[in-house]
């Protein structure tokens, strides 16, 4: 008769089982510390950025070739030369030359991480990684809630009693808002996970895929509840679209229906005309049609977002070209308004407001010729398996992952347009993360198409 601490060691096993192998064996180490540093950011940044900082100098040294010769840095490096020049002629340069920080040392490890990834059987393996923290992190974000937590600084974060601001759960995070976006890409990893898994598990019939499963439904279900719980309208709104992009994909037209039904529900109990919203409001919980309706707060002009906006809209009509500067639109609209404000809530908006024109467009052509390739990609259901050389036993699952990636990355680009996420060194570096991963199979797979023409590969 087993023992039952044996039968829970198995279990476990089964449960880390997706970590085990290596996909990558020709950069072994290299591919492994980016792993540990992945799975380590959330909770201990300053280690898991040391460690991608070797992966990148690692990857530079052995493939810096490959890397010029890829006309997306090419774009990046047009880019970057652009932002050194805007600075010089900034509203206020030095804090400008500041705001490089944010975006050029992304544009490297975007450079080398974009080669490192080559197969969806790497994807896999990081969304496994980048969603593992996401239970002590809800956990400690339940304890500085309703237990009153509070740890000092001393991990490269801080955990407040009531979260940042005061009545929102912000836990390991700075501010709420970067929790919610955490969460969202969580939640979009973890259904892409679970349903692979299932279908998986009901082709299969491996009991042993069970314990993995709920595992992941544990995940899922945590990550919105705490999404819930933090109150983010923009959150809301986008897991909502996530879940209906889901279900169309995989043809539950049951799940859209549902999702259409509560949304229509929640928005006219929230903004809807007088007809039927009162019947409404009783069904829907007003923690949601009134945090919708932004009954809760009372907000002076100067901090609406429609204010930021206008301010922006009319900064980029008085320098459209070169902007104003990286980091200005700070101290811009407190001159303006006597207000300090950090950012716009618009990462768009911002980056042409200090970069110019020019600089947003070229930024947009680089992002937007990746997610068109990629759904491209997706939709030609053969070609995955081939991207360099692959032959994929699971050619149904690896589509499954690859638009789960672009389901998530696509959840950023949603929230960066009703926000700014590059200020937290964590979000920012798992945005870049997704982008590379995503780059790196279009790549291959351009690869793939070059060399089987007889042509010299990419």
């Amino acid at each position: 008769m087993e023992r039952p601490y044996r039968s829970y060691i198995r279990r476990i096993k089964v449960i880390i089982e997706p970590l085990s192998s290596v996909p990558n064996p020709s950069n072994h180490w290299t591919w492994q510390c980016f792993q540990i540093s992945v799975l380590i950011l959330p909770i201990i940044p300053l280690v898991g950025v040391i460690g991608l900082v070797i992966v990148l100098v690692s990857i530079w040294l052995n493939r810096y070739h490959q890397i010029i010769n890829n006309p997306l840095n090419w774009g990046l490096a047009v880019f970057a030369l652009w932002l050194i020049v805007i600075s010089g002629l900034a509203y206020e340069p030095v804090e400008s030359w500041l705001g490089l920080a944010n975006l050029l040392p992304f544009f490297f490890l975007f450079a080398a991480l974009s080669i490192l990834f080559k197969q969806p059987s790497q994807l896999r393996r990081l969304a496994w990684l980048l969603i593992i923290p996401s239970l002590p992190i809800i956990i400690l974000g339940i304890g500085q809630m309703y237990a009153n937590w509070s740890i000092p600084n001393i991990l490269g974060w801080e955990l407040i009693p009531q979260g940042v601001p005061p009545g929102r759960m912000s836990s390991v995070f700075i501010y709420t808002n970067f929790l919610a976006i955490y969460l969202l890409l969580v939640l979009n990893l973890g259904l892409g996970l679970s349903i692979a898994t299932y279908q998986n598990w009901y082709l299969s019939k491996d009991k042993q895929k069970v314990w993995i499963l709920l595992f992941l439904i544990v995940i899922v279900v945590s990550s919105a509840i705490a999404l819930i719980l933090i109150s983010s309208r923009n959150a809301w709104g986008i897991a909502l679209v996530s879940s209906l992009a889901f279900a169309l994909y995989l043809g539950w037209r049951w799940l859209v229906y549902a999702v259409i039904a509560a949304a229509t529900a929640i928005g006219w109990a929230s903004f809807g005309p007088s007809w039927g919203q009162p019947w409404l409001r009783k069904i829907v919980p007003a923690y949601f049609w009134a945090r919708l309706a932004d009954e809760i707060y009372i907000r002076p002009v100067e901090t609406l977002r429609i204010t930021q906006w206008q301010f922006c809209l009319d900064l980029i009509q008085q320098r459209p070209f070169t902007g104003w500067g990286l980091r200005n639109f700070t101290p811009l609209y407190q001159a303006k308004m006597n207000v300090w404000f950090g950012h716009p809530h618009s990462l768009f908006l911002m980056l042409t407001t200090e970069t110019g024109v020019v600089g947003m467009l070229i930024l947009a052509v680089i992002v937007g010729w990746v997610m068109m390739q990629s759904i491209l990609l997706v939709s030609r259901s053969n070609d995955l398996s081939k991207s360099d050389g692959l032959e994929s036993s699971d050619l149904l699952g690896d589509r499954l992952i690859f638009f789960t990636y672009i389901i998530a990355f696509t959840s950023f680009i949603l929230f960066n347009l009703l926000d700014v996420t590059i200020f937290d060194l964590r979000i920012n570096t798992m945005g870049w993360i997704l982008f590379s991963a995503i780059t790196g199979i279009v790549l291959s797979q351009h690869k793939y198409e070059v060399s089987s023409w007889g042509n010299s590969r990419v």
